[in-house]
């Protein structure tokens, strides 16, 4: 063996973001599928009942539209000036 148990030649792991390359290949080919039957995914989605449409069109946006993350925002409201709750407080009467 190479390398001591619990060792190996790259101590700090994949570097964040790196993509494995099997996961790279396949994309391309299902990329390449899609592009390539274009035409025929189309008339078939035409063919669909239109609840059936709704659907697969709802399941497929999410490969189109990057997904939200919620965000959550703690603020010390009672650490607060006056005059920035004031502005705080018209802005969201301003929203509606």
């Amino acid at each position: 063996m190479a390398f001591e148990k619990g060792t190996s030649g790259n101590p700090q792991g994949r570097p964040k973001g790196a993509t494995n390359k099997s996961t790279g290949q396949l994309r391309e080919m299902v990329t390449g599928f899609l592009e390539d039957k274009f035409e025929q995914v189309m008339t078939d989605f035409n063919l669909l009942s239109p609840k059936s449409r709704v659907k697969l069109y709802c399941d497929l946006l999410q490969y189109g539209l990057p997904k939200l993350q919620a965000v959550q925002i703690e603020t010390e409201f009672d650490r607060l000036p006056e005059d920035q709750l004031d502005k705080i407080i018209e802005e969201l009467k301003n929203a509606e």
